[in-house]
């Protein structure tokens, strides 16, 4: 991630290098990584739903915090309160969190990873969508909010990487030898490049004022959200163990730049999700090491 910022600076990596980099990763390395790993992997008999329960519960907790400090703390208008509770909860799951907990926990990760990545973005970009769209009595923009989620769906590779992963391994199919090493070398790119890309796009952020609610971002998505995520697994759900490390994990991600999108769209909030972007992803550096440890991957 250094690297990639610091490539940023130099003449021959610039802004438009740095996209074409993340369209690499979005669209052919991660996809095809994904399909390959899914394909290879056994599937379980059923889906654990207190694994799903515990992260987007956890979500709700500090979307609610976070939304709430921001109404009392910090005022502004609905929709600016809206993206610092967004802020709070939504985390970096594919550029980071793919390389992240396929690196500590190998390919017996693909499974629970899959299953929360299949969810992630179209429940919340739905769930922020429809929490501004009511708030400012947007009936007609609420009327989209299906259809919207549903082309969010079908036009992410990801997700036919991984769909196509899973109905390869329900036939019973396995990837011709050509075809499986060529998955293995593109695959492979995909871990350094989503990294080396995440690195490259801080650079189009910049801490300018409304620090104090940037801080709470990042404190409420590096340090509650993987907090209420351990008591949920620990007390109110049976999570099998690899499944709780990584669900924590993720957790402990640092605040997407997506956040960074929707508030561009709403013209809402938009120096308070720069910082706390670039803020929460260079302190995820002590962060995120520390959530390993923690969890028993040395």
């Amino acid at each position: 991630m250094a690297f990639g910022y610091a490539a940023t600076f130099t003449a021959v990596f610039g802004r438009d290098a740095a996209d074409a980099l993340a369209s690499f990763v979005f669209y052919f390395a991660i996809p095809v990584m994904m399909f390959r790993n899914m394909a290879t992997t056994a599937l379980p008999e059923a889906i654990a739903w207190g694994y799903l329960l515990s992260y987007f519960l956890g979500v709700a907790i500090v979307f609610g915090i976070g939304m709430t400090a921001a109404r009392l703390g910090f005022g502004g208008s609905f929709e600016r309160q809206a993206i610092i509770g967004f802020g709070s909860a939504f985390g970096n799951s594919v550029l980071l969190g793919i390389p992240l907990v396929l690196t500590a926990f190998g390919d017996q990760a693909s499974l629970p990873l899959f299953l929360l990545l299949a969810f992630h973005s179209t429940v919340l970009f739905t769930a922020i969508t429809v929490i501004i769209e009511a708030g400012r009595g947007g009936g007609e923009a609420l009327r989209a909010v299906p259809l919207r989620a549903l082309k969010g769906l079908l036009g992410n590779p990801i997700i036919w990487g991984m769909a196509g992963g899973i109905g390869f391994s329900l036939l019973g199919l396995r990837l011709p030898d050509a075809i499986d090493r060529w998955a293995v070398l593109l695959a492979g790119a995909a871990v350094p490049c989503a990294l080396f890309s995440v690195g490259a796009s801080l650079r189009a952020y910049r801490i300018v004022g409304a620090l104090r609610p940037a801080l709470v971002m990042v404190a409420l998505k590096l340090a509650l959200h993987p907090l209420a995520v351990w008591l949920l697994v620990s007390l109110a759900f049976d999570v099998p163990p690899l499944w709780a490390k990584v669900v924590i994990l993720l957790a402990a991600l640092p605040v997407g730049v997506n956040v960074y999108v929707f508030a561009t769209r709403y013209d809402a909030g938009q120096a308070e999700s720069a910082a706390a972007i670039l803020i929460s992803n260079v302190l995820s550096v002590i962060t995120l090491p520390l959530i390993l440890l923690w969890l028993g991957v040395g």
